[in-house]
């Protein structure tokens, strides 16, 4: 299966380098020289790296087939990937990638309430965002302690969430109109 970890952003001076939108958090084992990328649109690649550095907070990628800012021009907007078979296989660390948890069964206490629809990578923590039967979205913090297991193999999470997390993380806040209620009364209270 192949996973997206950047997206070329605009040429970078006169040699071929681009600025690249990093969308792994593994940049110093992933954008090493000789690394091949497949390409999206693929008549831009495969594209090999020559070159990676930081300028600031921005990535620099240089690639052997990229010579020029005008050929450079032309990666603009491409989407870069790798293959993911074998990636991980050694670790003792356990981790998964976003297509791997999207379309899991979520459970709390035995009961599917939803499936997870995304995970988003954030650097304080991630979280899985959880479409529920009822079609709300939820955001999970994707800890240990509210999310104990993760079964790729028979497609399912187990969430232990504490009480009123699916009512707070939701679009709907449950208390907003109960909220109104005592400004309404207020409000007739004082025209008497």
């Amino acid at each position: 299966m192949q996973l997206q970890v950047a997206r070329i952003g605009k040429p970078h001076g006169i040699r071929g380098e681009v600025t690249v939108q990093v969308l792994t958090d593994a940049p110093g084992d992933r954008f090493v020289p000789g690394t091949q990328f497949i390409v999206e649109p693929a008549s831009a690649g495969p594209l090999t790296v020559i070159s990676a550095r930081w300028n600031k907070d921005i990535l620099l990628l240089g690639f052997d087939e990229i010579e020029t800012r005008n050929e450079a021009e032309g990666l603009r907007g491409a989407k870069l990937f790798i293959e993911t078979e074998g990636i991980g296989a050694d670790d003792d660390d356990e981790g998964w990638y976003e297509h791997e948890l999207v379309g899991l069964d979520v459970r709390v206490g035995g009961n599917v309430v939803g499936k997870v629809s995304a995970l988003h990578t954030l650097p304080v923590q991630d979280l899985l965002v959880v479409t529920t039967t009822e079609g709300a979205e939820v955001l999970i913090p994707f800890v240990e302690q509210i999310v104990p297991e993760v079964n790729v193999g028979e497609k399912y999470v187990v969430v232990t969430p504490p009480a009123g997390l699916f009512e707070v993380n939701t679009d709907e806040f449950p208390e907003a109109p109960a909220a109104e209620k005592p400004a309404e009364a207020d409000a007739a209270g004082s025209d008497a």
